[in-house]
């Protein structure tokens, strides 16, 4: 069979729906996109129609990977059987060239399955890979808040803090030196579903913030955990991600998740020393077309 590639959400949804929640865990993020889309629509992420993928052994039988593009941003792949991940490059090839998908300009997601992509694409095309960032998966094996907590108190944001959090997420964006998937209507999903909480100093200032993803097969995602520079090295951001796994885990949650930027041990360290335990490691990938001149290097 080989891999499957189309536009059809529903379609995708009917092949993959038990391969995702088979390893719900490991396929968070791929099962999170898939239901923005659905409770939002195709333009949750972008303008462009988003790209859907799946693959089966040449024999048939169940689903064995599943890739997801929601343009602008790359292809998002699971964990692939290394055969999958190698004709990868050669099936989105085939569909570029029937108007099915659009180049990629990189690729992310589960590190082997990512890089091999990667790989086959560059042998292909002659594109260099650059590494983005290498992040790690983590899920909440036992809360251990930090005592003392920091003065103030957890407050989930509503929608006079809409400004600030518009900010906020712009900042982080600048930091992490990339769009946010969704921009500006991630805040409003945000909103509408109590996904932003607030760390307030005493008097009412917010210091910092952390986010949590609608629950999908019984896991919510720890997301946008961000303190303004003035406001780091505090303990706000560590008080933040510990009301939300809290809540989280009080509201019913079978697992809490997050991904850490490996390049930045004081986040990983701080979600180690909150219960924190690593599952994976995921990769993005970026593409520089042969010829550009831009320095590259996986």
């Amino acid at each position: 069979m080989g891999w499957t590639l189309g536009g059809d959400l529903d379609a995708f949804a009917a092949r993959t729906d038990a391969f995702l929640h088979a390893r719900a865990v490991e396929n968070s993020v791929l099962l999170t996109v898939a239901d923005a889309l659905r409770r939002r629509g195709a333009d949750a992420y972008g303008s462009e129609p988003p790209v859907f993928g799946y693959w089966r052994p040449d024999g048939g039988g169940a689903v064995a990977a599943a890739v997801l593009q929601t343009p602008p941003h790359p292809p998002l792949l699971s964990a692939a059987p290394p055969q999958a991940a190698a004709a990868l490059p050669a099936a989105w090839a085939d569909a570029l060239a029937a108007g099915l998908v659009p180049v990629p300009a990189g690729v992310r997601g589960e590190a082997a399955a990512a890089r091999a992509f990667a790989d086959g694409w560059a042998r292909r095309t002659g594109a260099a890979v650059r590494v983005g960032r290498n992040t790690r998966a983590f899920r909440l094996a036992a809360l251990t808040p930090r005592e003392p907590a920091p003065p103030g108190a957890a407050r989930v944001a509503g929608p006079a803090d809409r400004e600030l959090l518009l900010r906020w997420h712009r900042e982080f964006a600048t930091d992490i030196g990339g769009p946010l998937p969704g921009g500006d209507r991630a805040v409003d999903d945000a909103l509408a579903h109590g996904g932003r909480t607030l760390w307030e100093l005493p008097d009412g200032r917010p210091v910092a913030m952390a986010g949590v993803t609608v629950p999908v097969a019984g896991a919510v995602r720890v997301v946008a955990v961000y303190t303004p520079r003035e406001h780091r090295g505090r303990g706000y951001a560590g008080a933040a991600v510990t009301a939300v796994s809290r809540a989280a885990l009080d509201a019913g949650a079978d697992e809490v998740l997050l991904f850490a930027d490996l390049a930045n041990p004081v986040s990983t360290g701080l979600y180690r020393r909150l219960g924190y335990v690593p599952v994976r490691d995921a990769v993005e990938l970026a593409f520089v077309p042969a010829g550009s001149g831009a320095a590259a290097g996986a």
